[in-house]
């Protein structure tokens, strides 16, 4: 099995390489999706999060071992990249790839586990000093738009926030899926409509994206609300046709 370490010093080797051996039986479920599962072990150096990628269907075992870069890889890369562009991710540790005849097979990334106080789905009116939350994460995600991250994942999950004395700060994670580029105005609109379909959270955040970028309010709330609808209208549309086909 492949493995890439970011610092070899800081974590044993040896030692995570037994988390990997024995990750269907041990380890702290934190996650048992369809497609992943995420487990923390615990370490003298600290709590380690690792994800374990499910196997892909044949034609994605051959996309990912001959033309394209697993997403355990990825997750390691642009893990490294963001922190370099100075936006916060969990630290990463190392990433392990298992393949047979150049196909992708088992592949796990693994970083330091963050202890968080709430992600974005967890914001309502009701959340205390939630205007202020908004406000703060719209910001984080202008300096994304700034840096040219287009993160596509960009979902009520994917940011983890921890509260400090004064301020917020917010953490990337589920980073496989991204793109550094210069983004168009629209696809910057779009960056935002997974997020919520509530009118008045995306009142505040078009507010503060507005403020960010010289723009009247009115505009980006229009744009953002539309976005959204047809996002969400999507979604729908695609849940009921799963249901009609019995998937």
């Amino acid at each position: 099995m492949k493995k890439v370490f970011q610092n070899e010093s800081q974590y044993n080797p040896l030692e995570i390489d037994e988390f990997i051996n024995n990750f269907k039986t041990q380890g702290e479920m934190l996650s048992n999706g369809k497609r992943n599962t995420i487990k923390i072990f615990k370490t003298n150096k600290g709590a380690v999060n690792i994800k374990s990628f499910k196997v892909p269907n044949l034609i994605n075992q051959v996309a990912y071992g001959f033309f394209r870069k697993s997403k355990a890889k990825r997750s390691f890369e642009y893990s490294k990249k963001l922190l370099e562009l100075g936006i916060r991710v969990p630290s990463p540790i190392a990433y392990y790839e298992s393949k047979s005849f150049n196909l992708i097979k088992n592949s796990y990334y693994i970083s330091e586990h963050l202890y968080y106080d709430l992600t974005f789905r967890d914001i309502s009116l009701d959340y205390p000093d939630y205007e202020n939350i908004l406000r703060a994460f719209v910001r984080f995600t202008n300096v994304l738009h700034q840096n040219n991250v287009h993160f596509l994942d960009h979902s009520p999950g994917n940011t983890l926030i921890v509260k400090t004395n004064l301020d917020y700060q917010f953490y990337l994670v589920d980073v496989n899926r991204m793109r550094f580029e210069v983004m168009s105005f629209e696809q910057k609109i779009n960056n935002f409509c997974k997020l919520t379909k509530d009118a008045s959270i995306l009142k505040i955040m078009s507010d503060e994206y507005a403020k960010c970028n010289g723009l009247e309010p009115d505009l980006v709330y229009n744009k953002i609300r539309l976005a959204t609808n047809a996002f969400y209208a999507k979604k729908t549309k695609k849940k009921q046709l799963k249901k009609k086909l019995g998937l």
